[in-house]
This record gives C-alpha cells, sequence and structure tokens, in this order.
C-alpha cells in the first residue's frame, strides 16, 4: 500500500517531533519521515491537518482472538488446563479474528498485540505476534512463536489444586518447572547423540520447545505478581540460563534495584483492575514510575480482556499522573513492548524500514479527550472514527478491493 501521510505533528517516538511532518509510506514500509519529504507521482496523499501522528501503540500480553468476547464458553480458548506443562500449545491455533477485542484495539491506536495462553498452567505455551486487522491468522500474522508463557503464584497452584493434583503450592509450580527443564536439557543432549551417530530419534513437541528456550532462541515470559515469586522467576532463570521477561509485576517496585542492575524487562499491569486476590494488595499506578526511575525497561499492558484493550493508552496516561515520565510513558506502549518483544525491526516506532502502522490522533494521546481518528497497518486504512455516526469504523477484511 502507497501512501503519504502529510501537515501532521508527527511524533516518531524514538526521534524528535515534526512539526508539518509527511510519512510516506511504499508497499506497506515507511520509507520517509520528516519534514521535507517527497512524494512521488501515484501515492495518495492524507492530510492530516495539524493533527498528531504517531505509530501504532504495541500491546505487549494480551489475549484477543483466544479469550473471545461476549461468547462464554465457546470463545474461551486462553487455557489448556489439563496439562501443566503446555510448551507444545500455541495461541495461533486458538485465535479468531473476528473477536470484537481487535476492532477495540484499532479504536486505541493498537495496531499490534502479542497474544498470549492464559496464567492457569506453570508451563503455558508459546506466544504470538499480530496485527490487530485481518480475515485470517496468517494474514494478521507478525512473528511466531515470539516466547514462551509460563506463570508462579496463585493462578496455577489454584486450578491444579483444585483438581488434587500436582502442583498445588508454590514450591510444586516452581518444581514443575525445574522438572521440566532437566528432562529439556536430556532431550537436547539425547538428539545431539543420535544426530553424530546418525541415529533416528523421536521427536518431543514439548521439548522441543523447551530446548529452544534453553538455548536463548524463545525468551520466557513470567506472570508473576508478589515480590517472592519475582524473586522464583530470576531463581530458575539463573538455575537454567534463559532470558526472562516478568509479566505483571504488580510488586516489582519491591525489588526494582535487583531488576534493573540484572536488566530484566518488565511488562507492568493490567493497572485499572480491583485487588480481586492476595497477590494485587499493592497494585497501584505508582509503580510503573518507580520501575521507570530505577532504570528498568518498561511496558504497560491491558490483559486484555482484564482491562479493555483500548484503554492502553488511558493506563500510561494516569501513570504520568502518579509520576511516570511521560516520554517514557509513550514508549512503554510503543518501542518499548516492541524492543522486549524482539519485534522492534517491524513495529514500535516512526522510521524508515518498519512497518507502515500509523494513527491519527485528534490531538496528544495522553490526553484522555483525544481520539484516534484514521489507523493505518502496513499502509491500509483500517479504522477511521465517523463524525457523522459518533464512532469509529472498521474496515471489513473479508471484503475489500485489494
Amino acid at each position: 500500500m502507497n501512501v503519504a501521510i502529510t501537515g501532521g505533528y508527527v511524533v516518531p517516538v524514538t526521534g524528535a517531533p515534526v512539526e508539518n511532518g509527511t510519512i510516506l509510506i511504499q508497499d506497506g514500509k515507511i520509507t520517509a519521515v520528516g519534514a521535507d519529504v517527497a512524494v512521488p507521482d501515484g501515492v495518495e496523499i492524507v492530510d492530516a491537518g495539524g493533527a498528531w501522528v504517531l505509530p501504532g501503540f504495541v500491546e505487549a500480553h494480551g489475549h484477543m482472538g483466544v479469550h473471545e468476547e461476549a461468547d462464554g464458553w465457546a470463545g474461551q480458548d486462553t487455557n489448556e488446563m489439563t496439562d501443566p506443562n503446555g510448551a507444545r500449545l500455541r495461541a495461533l491455533d486458538a485465535i479468531n479474528p473476528a473477536d470484537l477485542g481487535f476492532g477495540d484495539a484499532l479504536s486505541g491506536g493498537v495496531t499490534t498485540a502479542v497474544i498470549k495462553p492464559g496464567s492457569a498452567n506453570p508451563i503455558g505455551g508459546q506466544t504470538v505476534a499480530l496485527k490487530c486487522w485481518g480475515r485470517s491468522v496468517e494474514e494478521m500474522l507478525l512473528r511466531e512463536p515470539v516466547s514462551v508463557k509460563s506463570a508462579l503464584g496463585e493462578n496455577p497452584k489454584r486450578v491444579y489444586g483444585d483438581q488434587k493434583k500436582l502442583p498445588s503450592t508454590r514450591q510444586g509450580v516452581a518444581a514443575v518447572i525445574r522438572d521440566a527443564f532437566m528432562k529439556a536439557q536430556d532431550y537436547r543432549a539425547k538428539r545431539a547423540a543420535a544426530a553424530d551417530e546418525g541415529k533416528p530419534f523421536d521427536r518431543d513437541g514439548t521439548m522441543e520447545v523447551l530446548v529452544r528456550v534453553l538455548d536463548g532462541e524463545l525468551p520466557w515470559c513470567q506472570h508473576t505478581h508478589r515480590a517472592d515469586d519475582i524473586a522464583t522467576a530470576l531463581r530458575l532463570a539463573d538455575e537454567f540460563g534463559y532470558r526472562v521477561i516478568v509479566n505483571h509485576a504488580t510488586e516489582g517496585h519491591l525489588l526494582a534495584d535487583v531488576l534493573a542492575e540484572r536488566r530484566i524487562p518488565v511488562i507492568i499491569g493490567p493497572l485499572f483492575t480491583s485487588r480481586t486476590k492476595v497477590e494485587l494488595r499493592q497494585r497501584s499506578l505508582r509503580n510503573p514510575g518507580i520501575l521507570a526511575r530505577a532504570g528498568v525497561e518498561l511496558a504497560i499492558t491491558t490483559d486484555h480482556p482484564v482491562v479493555p484493550i483500548h484503554f492502553l493508552v488511558h493506563q500510561a496516561t494516569l501513570a504520568v499522573k502518579e509520576g511516570l515520565d511521560r516520554e517514557t510513558a509513550l514508549r512503554s506502549i510503543t518501542v518499548n513492548p516492541a524492543k522486549i518483544m524482539g519485534l522492534d525491526d517491524r513495529v514500535g516506532a516512526l522510521a524508515p524500514g518498519l512497518d507502515g502502522d500509523v494513527v491519527i490522533w485528534s490531538g496528544d494521546p495522553l490526553d484522555v479527550m483525544s481520539r484516534a481518528l484514521r489507523v493505518f497497518v502496513s499502509g491500509r486504512e483500517v479504522y477511521t472514527f465517523s463524525d457523522e455516526l459518533g464512532e469509529g469504523v472498521v474496515a471489513n477484511p473479508y471484503y475489500r478491493e485489494s
């Protein structure tokens, strides 16, 4: 798709804002950003009329498509609560692109989301990065797998404790993860020996994924709220040498110096929930600022549908109100989640070579009164706010000209 968005207040995130700027998108990729961009003949021109223009936001931890809204049991595919080790499971295989959440995402300026299995299992499965518009997962696909989801704390011990089976305690949850990685180490050694000897080898889908984690190919997205569980997450990562990304981190501020020193990235949130369980007692909009000031690389998440996906930017706004630096807040929903999840070569900023995911806002998106007016994914306009209707209109991906 070839389009030039002109006349906007362009906020690239990774560079200084540009007054009366232009973003040129050709074949779905950004080819130029600046005040003096030459627009080739035949390129569609969209006049931003002085409005704010930013990259599409990135949700680093959501469940759109696997936890469908308004569908009840039929659309609930977030957790396979029958096996504590679900490493072979793929969120990719359970996503319904028709979930209402994807349209909501666009209305909130979110164009990319990392979809993760839920937190019922010590090892939940493989995550996937999608664009928030398309007919099928294949059309929406950005990268897969992106990481492996794991959970510590209350959720897995409750799920399996109710079934009267391992794990029903925190030590049991850690033991399941530890046992799995020990088996993966043995599996890797046996696989290498079979290859050296030219012998056949029976593959195991679960072990193949865990070996990729051990080899550093896939990071470990660790659901964890309490400070003691965060410490367990770091302990396990030290034992097996894998890259850990702390997800949720409700009490992460209590270990902010440790996380910063060890350069452990944090995906914090959701921030608009009530304290529905013990782990959430210290949930506060102040916590992102504490982590950021300590030097922790930070992304903010809605954990959709726990908090509706289009409130992602509002969480950042209210975190600013409670002490988070404004620039860091904007980075926490753009380039930071993209970098943390290994997607910054495609999304998260406005720069040549990145995907043409661009949002025109009525004003500063950190102002709660601003709204997304037009949303482009890979240069295609997929969402428009209609003044006549008083609501946004999502382009129908099943019926389009090209």
